[in-house]
């Protein structure tokens, strides 16, 4: 009898998540299209952001990484003053040589440390204003074989930029997540209040420095925003790693004529978000009085398989190289769909780039890398 009941309620219970996931899939969808048709709201949000950047200075660590580097480039771009923090273990300084040799070079600063270094971090954040934190071990399998070293390299970061940041008068603290703390949730449109469920070192790596923002948001002098990022994709990120994410070592691949490695079946799902569009998010976290103390999903609101993503790269490439399927990979999430109503409401946030003009960014400057010297 106890079977039976046990049954009845993990059916109930099954049925009741499809039911409440399918009412946030509508309510996501009105909430997009609603969003869509008022541009202006993201233009002034942004235009807002850059005046008050403007002249201000801003430590970026994990500066000569994928997403560092771009932040890097918008905040020189809105008048800032910028200092770039990175050891340089998977960032590439080549990332940051237009800038410190460019017209704005006499406002970027660059620093060779590591961002879990106290006199290095407390060296770094003297006169600083904003604080936006990339620095990471950002792999999930990698952080399954080397945890402690992952947690060093993104939880000691944190604690150590936040306790410098707060003690040096430094106004807001802006912490790159990740999606990757929701775990396999029963939803599929995660959304910021939904129960922590991380599978890997890095996921809870990263929610760890969530908490520490909370705690330092509540108890000491420094404002802090938590940005929880989906797949973010787009120039400058690396594919030769082995730790590539999954649109680069696709295109990489492709390019090269060889076949591209799907772990899985390829029905996983992901939330691809430019990274124009990450850097965009930064902006007003760092600038939106309302955001400090949030939590905010960063996507564009919309699901892609990965044989959905293959396909259009083919159609974009030209060509009709099949796949090669590997066990799936322990760690990773097979579902991933961002919530966007908190970031859209309350920060005037919009994705500016869609999936096919971000795609065809990422080639161009994946075709760059490929040609023959």
């Amino acid at each position: 009898m106890q079977s039976s009941s046990r049954i009845v309620r993990d059916s109930t219970s099954a049925a009741t998540h499809r039911l409440e996931d399918r009412v946030r899939s509508i309510q996501a969808g009105c909430r997009f299209n609603s969003q869509r048709i008022r541009p202006k709201s993201m233009s002034s949000s942004l235009e807002s952001a850059v005046a008050q950047l403007a002249g201000t200075r801003c430590l970026v660590t994990g500066a000569a990484g994928f997403i560092g580097s771009q932040m890097v480039e918008r905040l020189l771009d809105a008048g800032a003053n910028v200092v770039a923090l990175d050891n340089l273990s998977t960032g590439f300084k080549h990332n940051l040589t237009p800038f410190l040799e460019g017209p704005h070079r006499d406002r970027l600063t660059f620093v060779k440390g590591d961002a879990a270094d106290r006199a290095c971090v407390q060296h770094s954040v003297e006169g600083v204003d904003h604080i936006f934190h990339f620095a990471a071990m950002a792999s999930v399998p990698r952080s399954m074989r080397e945890p402690g070293l992952c947690h060093d390299w993104t939880t000691t970061s944190t604690v150590e930029l936040l306790a410098a940041g707060s003690a040096a008068g430094v106004k807001r603290f802006v912490l790159s997540s990740t999606s990757a703390v929701y775990g396999n949730s029963p939803y599929v449109a995660k959304r910021e209040d939904d129960m922590p469920a991380p599978l890997s070192p890095y996921a809870a790596a990263k929610l760890s420095s969530e908490n520490y923002c909370q705690v330092f948001q509540r108890e000491f002098p420094i404002e802090t925003v938590v940005l929880r990022y989906f797949n973010v994709f787009g120039p400058r990120q690396d594919p030769k790693s082995e730790y590539s994410a999954v649109i680069p070592r696709f295109v990489s691949m492709i390019l090269s004529g060889e076949r591209p490695i799907i772990y899985g079946d390829g029905q996983q799902s992901r939330d691809f978000v430019f990274v124009r569009d990450v850097a965009n998010a930064n902006m007003l976290a760092a600038t939106v009085p309302d955001a400090a103390g949030g939590i905010f999903n960063v996507g564009r609101g919309q699901s892609t398989t990965l044989l959905e993503l293959l396909d259009t790269l083919r159609d974009l490439l030209e060509g009709d190289i099949q796949p090669i399927h590997e066990p799936p990979r322990a760690g990773d999430v097979r579902d991933s769909l961002a919530d966007t109503n908190q970031i859209r409401s309350r920060l005037g946030f919009a994705p500016t780039v869609d999936m096919s003009e971000g795609l065809r960014q990422s080639i161009e400057y994946y075709r760059g890398l490929c040609s023959p010297a």
